[in-house]
């Protein structure tokens, strides 16, 4: 195993992920993951897949990214790219040498026959530019004499209060919810027994994984599934929450969720959290 992909698989077990839960996160084959973690690149369809899937994988186990790859830059394969540019720099100081020479001496020759016309040039501004400012100063100065005098007074402003009547906001009702029960995974049920048209909000502020499905777990109707990056976020989605709706998301926090103007408590740590809301709508009596 690669310090790399030691590195990797000590931050997962950390945070109780399988290798299953890595691959529903991130959407990349368990294969693959596995290859990562024994350092065994060329499984890897490239060496462009081998760093984007290091970095998500790096990202889903709270680890930095960024100083992920760079600490072990040298253990990953290099792109094409990378090749490209370390071999280019050999292959052209020679010819730029000669072609700067060449400039050289034509931009010393211009330079000797420039400087004698540039002098004249800044000498006859400044005589033309001094002459015709002397009779602008002297309009100036007697225009600043004909224009003082005793100032005219302002004009009075009356100041009348204001009829419009202030409203008074009314109150925005109360949310009622239940948590009914939390099962062995750790999934938090609500029952929302207040009011209908209530909305399911998530705030997403940094790398994450986000699932939305409709009944109680992801066999549901899919509303929402995708891996957001620091890349596109922080963003923000919003749902109608008109039946029972399963939340997962990797990373809490990352997250935040609301329903209305309410903020769960999803934990607000770098782990998995899931909630299923079951809005019950009250009957009058």
């Amino acid at each position: 195993m690669s310090d790399l992909g030691a590195l990797l698989r000590k931050a997962r077990e950390q945070r109780g992920y399988t290798l299953d839960d890595i691959q529903e996160y991130t959407k990349i084959r368990k294969r693959y993951l596995e290859a990562i973690e024994a350092g065994e690149y060329k499984v890897l369809p490239g060496s462009f897949y081998v760093r984007a899937f290091v970095k998500t994988y790096a990202e889903t186990v709270g680890l930095d990214a960024e100083e992920v790859l760079r600490l072990y830059h040298k253990e990953l394969p290099k792109s094409a790219i990378e090749e490209q540019i370390a071999v280019e720099p050999r292959m052209k100081p020679g010819r730029r040498v000669q072609h700067n020479d060449r400039w050289g001496k034509v931009a010393v020759t211009l330079l000797m026959w420039a400087f004698p016309i540039l002098i004249a040039a800044v000498i006859y501004v400044y005589v033309t530019s001094k002459d015709a400012n002397e009779p602008d100063e002297l309009n100036q100065s007697q225009q600043i004499t004909t224009e003082t005098g005793t100032p005219s007074p302002s004009p009075s402003i009356t100041n009348t209060p204001s009829e419009t009547p202030i409203e008074t906001p009314s109150p925005s009702p109360t949310l009622a919810m239940n948590l009914k029960e939390t099962t062995p995974r750790g999934t938090k049920h609500f029952e929302i027994t207040s009011g209908t048209g209530h909305k399911l909000t998530i705030e997403i502020t940094g790398a994450c994984w986000v699932g939305v499905y409709h009944g109680t777990s992801d066999k549901g109707t899919s509303l929402l599934n995708k891996s957001f990056t620091a890349a596109n976020t922080p963003t923000t989605v919003t749902f109608d929450l008109t039946e029972q709706t399963y939340v997962t998301v990797g990373r809490a926090d990352n997250t935040i969720i609301k329903i209305d103007d309410q903020v769960m408590d999803d934990g607000d740590k770098p782990g998995a959290s899931r909630f299923i809301f079951t809005p019950i709508a009250t009957v009058a009596q």
